[in-house]
Formats: C-alpha cells, structure tokens, sequence
C-alpha cells in the first residue's frame, strides 16, 4: 500500500512539474527564435534582451511600471481562465472591461465627497456588478438557445466599446476638446502602492495589482475547493456527465460567464481608478484580448495567470528601453508574444522536449 501511494504521489508531482515546465519552456524556445531573429535583422540579441530586462526590473520604479502593465492582465486574464475552466471561451472580456470602466468613471463622480474606503469598496462591487451583468444575456443566449459564447461575447464588445466611444464625446464629456469625463476626485482613486507601503519605491503601481492577486488566491480556491468551483470544472470537463450527474449546466452556464464577466469588470474600474483617473474612448490598449494569451500561457490556473501577466508586463514596459537602447523596433515584443501563443498552444512540441530530457536524464543515471 505504502508503494502505491509514494507511486500515486510521484505521478502526481509529475504532473504538476510537466504544467509548470511546459509554459516555461514554451517561454524559453519563444526568446531562443526571436533571438535568431533579432541576430539575422542585425542587431545584437543579448543586448536586446538585457536592455529590455533592464526596462522591466532594472529598478524600483521600473518594477512598479510592470506591475502597473500586469495589473489588468491579472483581471483579464482570470476572467479568461475562469470562463475556460467551465468550457467556456469568453472572448468578450474586453467589452465587460469597458463597462467596468464606465461605471468606475460615473460613479466616481457621483459618489464624490464619501470617505475614500467606502466610496473605492463601492466602486469595485459596482463595476464588478457591470462587468457580470454585461456578460449575462451572452450567458442566457448559451444556457437557453446554444448560442455560441464567441459570437455573442465578442458582439458585446463592440457594443460596449462604442456606447463608451458615444458617451465620452457626448452625455459624459467634460469641458474641452478631449473625448473624456471628469477626472475623478482623489477619494475615488485608488491609491499608489508606495502611499500604503512605505517600503515601496516611488512608482505608478497602484493598489489594484494587491487586488488581483488577492481575487487569484480566492479563484483558485473557488475552483478547487467550493461546490461553484466543482460544477464549473465539471462542466467544462463532460457537459453530459454533468447534467446526468444532477448538475444544471444551464445554470452552471450562467454563473461561470457573469463571473468571468465581473472579473473583467474589475479590470476596468482599477485602470480608471488607479491610472488614468477617468474615462476616455481608447483607455484599454486591448487588455481584454490579452488576457487570453495570459490565461493560455497559465494553462487556465489562476496563480499560474500571476506571473502569466507579469511576464505579458515585463515584455510591455521594457519595449521601450529595448528599442532606445538597443535600437531593436519595440514590435519585436509583439513577435515574441505571438511566439509564446502559439508554442503554448502547439504545447505537443514542449512536451517532446520534456519528453526527450527527461528520457536523456534517465539514461545516463
């Protein structure tokens, strides 16, 4: 019995070092191709690279504009992850992102003179609300109708996108010629993580980045130690054994996408609240569609989406240290991030390789 178990027990280390491995690895070839890359344009790839480690980490205020660019990746990229989890590709994320905003951005100003505490917890809860209730006819029209969740999310996100677009140059413009809103009073921001934590150097990184992992720990545990977590999987798992089982997939439908869709909410409210400090037509660089690479490359596990969207920070806030430095086009990052997509998704590859050290490994011991 006892060999049993340390066999049980050494599949499943097995398991999870080949979950971690397989990401990293897909990172590590990823960077190897856009390194020959880099060389055969003529540049040099070490220096690339260095400078652009050097524009994510090489200090304090550099680490804290990667926190700030993983901030709504973390968001994204849960709500991602989450809606993946139950089977479903809620590819909308950026359209409840928006909505997210918006709300932040209203009631910022209507809740203006509140204590700051109970005005920001207010903020949160309601975009969140926005954000869910943005994905719940897409949620419905799949529950009731098998309307695909692709098609539908993605038609509310130029819904979304375009009532914002309306709105900020018309019933919510503020003064000037800018398509804006009011900037929100400092009661409605969230505040700089080195205002909280006195250690922190002076940065742009806001409190919305502790939010993210905080809401990631509570994911991941929703998912793997709470009933909603179990029917989620379990849905995205086998449908049909589900509903056999006793399990409303209808229901089950629902939930996962509202709650995708609050996540992304949030993602929203904090760049409104922490960054730009009100609403404008092009607040979203495409978080929404990136948190999709995020949560492949975390291969859908919440804490995994942590360092997914810092890795996604990293690569965005060092571009342009990369490119002064090193003189290497900043596009390069998109190359690379569309290198780590696509060998995470062709994962078969990493797997050889793991397959083949861990083959090597054994024959020589």
């Amino acid at each position: 019995m006892a060999g049993k178990e340390a066999k049980r027990m050494g599949d499943r280390l097995a398991v999870a070092a080949e979950n971690v491995g397989i990401p990293f690895i897909s990172v590590l070839i990823a960077i190897a191709i856009a390194s020959v890359i880099i060389w055969i344009a003529g540049f040099d790839p070490v220096a690339a690279f260095s400078a652009l480690w050097k524009g994510a980490f090489g200090s304090g205020r550099q680490i804290g504009e990667t926190m700030l660019r993983a901030t709504p990746l973390m968001f994204t990229g849960l709500a991602v992850a989450y809606g993946f989890r139950a089977g479903l590709f809620n590819i909308g994320a950026e359209g409840q992102l928006f909505m997210g905003g918006l709300a932040a951005a209203y009631l910022g100003i209507v809740l203006a003179g509140l204590p700051a505490p109970l005005n920001i917890a207010i903020m949160l809860v309601a975009g969140a609300a926005v954000g869910a209730a943005w994905a719940f006819i897409p949620a419905l029209l799949k529950a009731k109708v098998g309307a695909h969740e692709v098609i539908t999310t993605m038609m509310f996100t130029y819904i979304g996108r375009y009532l914002v677009s309306w709105l900020v140059t018309g019933p919510l413009k503020a003064e000037g010629q800018i398509p804006q809103t009011e900037k929100l009073p400092l009661e409605s921001t969230l505040p700089r993580l080195h205002e909280v934590f006195a250690f922190f150097p002076d940065s742009r990184a806001h409190m919305g980045f502790i939010i993210a992992i905080v809401l990631a720990v509570v994911v991941w545990w929703i998912l793997k130690y709470t009933t909603l977590g179990f029917e989620a999987r379990a849905v995205g798992f086998n449908p049909w054994a589900s509903e056999n089982s006793g399990i409303s997939v209808s229901a089950t439908t629902v939930k996962a996408l509202c709650i995708s869709g609050a996540l992304a909410g949030l993602a929203g409210v904090t760049e409104v609240m922490g960054v730009h400090g009100r609403l404008f037509d092009q607040f979203s660089s495409g978080f929404g569609f990136t948190g999709i690479a995020v949560a492949l490359l975390a291969k859908n596990n919440p804490i995994g989406v942590i360092f997914a969207a810092i890795l996604f920070g990293a690569l965005s806030s060092g571009s342009g240290t990369m490119q002064l430095e090193a003189d290497v086009p900043s596009k390069l990052i998109f190359i690379i991030q569309a290198l780590i997509i696509f060998l995470v998704a062709a994962e078969q590859l990493a797997k050889w390789i793991v397959g083949r050290t861990r083959k090597g490994v054994t024959e020589s011991a």
